[in-house]
């Protein structure tokens, strides 16, 4: 599903754990790090999308998370030139993306990468809450610094029991 301006609705996950930190996921057979993300289908909200894709890419079902935030407006980054394909129809110049902010409630032991027949990564990391900004491909770069500085406010640090 390409939008009329050449875009591909998606869906970005920022998953966190109880001390803040991200999980960080290496793409299969590459040393390429990323935030889980996925297409939108269509008759698919964003939010069944990010269920879907939490299940495909990590492993995860809806009673392992906690939806703490979602950025306000799609989030859009365009592919190098070298990377789009002009040989299929609608081309596809880049995506435009919701990013969900989750928190784990399940042990991290339930992620899992082969929850899916095709899957994406092959080994993750949790990771300071900025890592990624300074990680990731420079085509993502912008997008990934509007996502986490929206959603920053949102994440829960972890509670200090006195006494």
């Amino acid at each position: 599903m390409i939008d009329s301006d050449g875009y591909r609705p998606n869906v970005g996950i920022i998953l966190t754990n109880t001390d803040g930190q991200v999980l960080w996921a290496r793409r299969i057979g590459q040393d390429a790090w990323q935030f889980p993300q996925g297409g939108i289908r269509q008759h698919e909200t964003p939010v069944e999308a990010l269920y879907r894709e939490l299940q495909e890419e990590v492993g995860l079902q809806a009673h392992d998370v906690d939806v703490l935030a979602c950025t306000r407006g799609w989030l859009k980054y365009r592919l190098p030139k070298r990377m789009i394909r002009h040989n299929t129809l609608p081309i596809c110049v880049g995506q435009k993306q919701k990013w969900f902010l989750l928190r784990l409630k399940s042990d991290e032991s339930r992620i899992r990468f082969d929850a899916s027949d095709d899957p994406e990564f092959d080994g993750w990391d949790w990771v300071s809450y900025w890592y990624p900004l300074s990680k990731v491909v420079s085509f993502k770069r912008d997008v990934y610094r509007q996502a986490l500085t929206e959603l920053a406010p949102r994440i829960t640090r972890p509670q200090v029991a006195y006494g």
